[in-house]
């Protein structure tokens, strides 16, 4: 593919950024999947002439669970088969975190995709770094592009303070509740009672309680989960003014003393972790698919591994009742990168606004649950007499509207490393959570002064 060449002072901003991570609900790192989807082979130089006839190649990098990466394949086949100016041939990876990595290496080395998919604080990062291209141009020539048909709660994440559209929200994602519906009924639990954490908890041991469940309940392992229910007591990762960490207030300190007490004290939660890539996550699923666990809390993009004939959903409550839900709601963005040629950068766009059109979306939503981030699905026949069917697909939606958006971080992610250690600590090593958060916190803020230049 050929490509533009980087200037040298970003590939030294690139090699010496840390390879953070930015993966979603801790997704943990596992080997490479680099073999394209398709069956075609990207190579390095694949750009076409569009005078020639000959489709201009769109390198496409994306990484999910195993049916969102089949989802999007065919979305993607069916993009190649809809037209003929442009052509996108895909590599997949194990998580987004691995893709996240292996951008950073491929930007370095002028080896770079055309178009990625992101966990929008890894875009936010490149874009600080001038690595991807300002959308807004090809927005601005394109009449048919209708921004309103977005969602703003994602589409904005894509928007930096300079007003640079340096990415496009693909789906939205926001960690709901599934619950098996027998160990509700055998513990006499109201799914609608679930007002609190403090309800969440109690549920949990009433189900351990009849003896017929290993554990009343299974949060997913790392610190997402964990920062959800601290946003829905009303903590905040920085101060008004932004120059100050802030993730060891007492709104967080009781929060993530509440989860180890729960899984080391009382034994009523557990966590599944480590493994390869998503293992540590389908583990979990099965606990409570098989009846070893009342239920766990995972993504809207579960769905479509979940039998609901076992299992239902509902959304994360609030911690307290002095407090309101408010976990957080993030999308992953199409990204596209600013060392592509001019041909493959519209290549790329013409690609995102198929992907996102009301159809694919709809499509997308009903097949992965994730949450759609094109509100025209809602006049999508299909998609309407799905939801009848199916309401838990309406679950995330409604969370998403009241959703936390993750701050941004100009530390390029130490922030959020600092609370995936601390969140370990608690989790699996059972140290207090005031001990880990300190800890966090005295991390966060050296990472925090160095980048605000103190």
């Amino acid at each position: 593919m050929k490509k533009k060449m980087v200037c040298m002072m970003l590939v030294s901003a690139m090699l010496a950024a840390a390879m953070t991570g930015c993966g979603n609900a801790s997704e943990a790192t596992g080997e490479a999947e680099t073999a394209n989807t398709t069956g075609d082979t990207a190579v390095a130089d694949n750009s076409q002439d569009t005078a020639s006839g000959t489709p201009v190649e769109v390198e496409f990098w994306y990484s999910g669970g195993k049916t969102a990466v089949g989802v999007i394949q065919e979305i993607v086949d069916s993009f190649n088969e809809s037209q003929s100016q442009y052509h996108v041939s895909t590599v997949t990876q194990a998580d987004y975190d691995e893709t996240y990595q292996k951008l950073q290496a491929g930007i370095a080395g002028n080896a770079a995709p055309d178009l990625v998919l992101l966990n929008v604080e890894a875009a936010r990062n490149l874009d600080s770094k001038s690595l991807l291209a300002n959308l807004q141009s090809m927005i601005d020539a394109d009449s048919e592009f209708q921004k309103d048909n977005y969602l703003s709660v994602f589409y904005d994440q894509g928007v930096d303070d300079a007003n640079v559209v340096f990415g496009l929200p693909a789906y939205g994602t926001t960690q709901v509740m599934y619950y098996n519906k027998a160990a509700f009924e055998e513990a006499g639990i109201h799914a609608d009672d679930i007002k609190t954490w403090a309800d969440l908890a109690d549920a949990a041991q009433k189900i351990k309680a009849t003896g017929n469940y290993e554990y009343g309940w299974e949060p997913m392992w790392g610190a997402d989960n964990m920062i959800d229910a601290a946003f829905s007591n009303g903590a905040k990762i920085f101060s008004d003014d932004g120059t100050q960490v802030t993730i060891n207030t007492p709104e967080w300190v009781d929060v993530w003393e509440s989860f180890r007490t729960w899984i080391h004290d009382d034994k009523t939660m557990a966590i599944h972790s480590g493994g390869q890539g998503w293992e540590y996550w389908y583990a979990t699923i099965d606990d409570v698919i098989a009846g070893k666990a009342g239920g766990y809390t995972g993504s809207s993009g579960d769905q479509a591994d979940l039998d609901f004939s076992i299992v239902a959903a509902i959304e994360q409550p609030a911690w307290s009742s002095e407090t309101s839900s408010a976990p957080m709601a993030e999308t992953k963005t199409l990204s596209v990168l600013e060392g592509s040629s001019d041909e493959e950068k519209q290549g790329a766009f013409e690609f995102i606004k198929y992907f996102t059109n009301a159809d694919n979306q709809a499509k997308w939503t009903m097949s992965t649950g994730y949450v759609a981030v094109n509100q025209q699905i809602n006049d999508n026949a299909d998609y309407q007499a799905y939801v009848e069917e199916n309401p838990q697909a309406a679950v995330p939606f409604a969370q998403a509207a009241h959703g936390t958006v993750y701050p941004y971080d100009p530390t390029n992610g130490a922030i959020k490393d600092a609370l995936k250690v601390a969140a370990d600590k608690v989790e699996i090593d059972g140290i207090d959570a005031k001990t880990a958060l300190d800890e966090a916190q005295a991390t966060a803020q050296a990472a925090l002064d160095e980048a605000l230049g103190k």
